[in-house]
């Protein structure tokens, strides 16, 4: 069911091999001796560099242009892979979303685009616009291939659950499932849907916002301090989405603290 072209596990193959030991480090910034007024830390080479003007809806401007470009460049974008489940309860839905991300911590608020419209609306959006449910789970190093798997174009009534290997774990308010081996889920319900039109094809609706709120949290206990409010980036590990079909590690992070005026 889940093919890999020749040429690419060629290319896998010459790769070395993914280190599951490697540790979260923290290292300096840049420039620990910034101070205001400092600017860029590159000694003005990047003003020495030209852009590019683009007009994403210009005349010949192929739509998948600016996909390509908005995921190569709006990096590291975090994975929201979500489990639905039909109105009538027997079907199963496990999907990932990238345009993701949670947008407000009173209420807990998140969002997530499709891509197509309500009226024509793919399995994860068609099962959280008809019963208002859904769980957020994130992911973590130890299951990204099976995450991955996820995003196999499967028909409608084909769970993904089954593709990918993935644990159902039991939920409190909502009816979906949630993911066993992610390390933080979330179970919300919807809030509210807005579609956009095309820019390219008007009259065309071209993609959803579905802005969900957060009901319940699971966090693994190894990963949740006593106060249940901070989770340890050396146990979540997660798994960030680039361009392509390139995924991100967060291995190495720097602090800065805020400034106070």
């Amino acid at each position: 069911m889940f093919k890999v072209r020749p040429d690419f596990e060629q290319l896998q193959a010459s790769r070395p091999d993914f280190r599951r030991d490697a540790e979260v480090t923290f290292s300096k910034p840049p420039n620990p001796a910034w101070k205001d007024g400092d600017g860029a830390n590159d000694g003005g080479e990047s003003l020495k560099k030209n852009h590019v003007e683009i007009d994403p809806n210009e005349e010949g401007r192929p739509v998948a242009s600016n996909y390509k470009l908005l995921i190569s460049g709006m990096v590291p974008r975090p994975i929201a892979l979500i489990s639905s489940k039909s109105q009538d309860g027997k079907t199963t839905n496990l999907a990932p979303f990238s345009y993701s991300q949670v947008i407000n911590h009173d209420p807990p608020l998140f969002v997530v685009g499709f891509v197509g419209s309500l009226e024509k609306a793919k399995d994860t959006l068609k099962n959280l616009n008809e019963t208002g449910e859904c769980v957020i789970n994130i992911i973590s190093e130890h299951f990204v291939e099976a995450a991955n798997a996820t995003a196999i174009n499967a028909p409608y009534g084909v769970s993904e659950w089954e593709t990918s290997g993935l644990t159902q774990a039991p939920t409190s308010v909502v009816k979906p499932a949630r993911v066993k081996e992610s390390i933080l889920s979330i179970e919300a319900k919807l809030v509210e849907t807005k579609e956009f039109e095309s820019r390219s094809t008007p009259g065309k609706k071209s993609s959803v916002l579905a802005i969900v709120e957060g009901v319940r949290f699971w966090a693994r206990e190894d990963a949740i301090d006593e106060d249940k409010s901070l989770i340890d980036l050396k146990v979540l590990k997660p798994i960030s989405r680039l361009g392509g079909i390139s995924y991100g590690r967060t291995t190495d992070a720097i602090e800065i603290p805020r400034p106070q005026f």
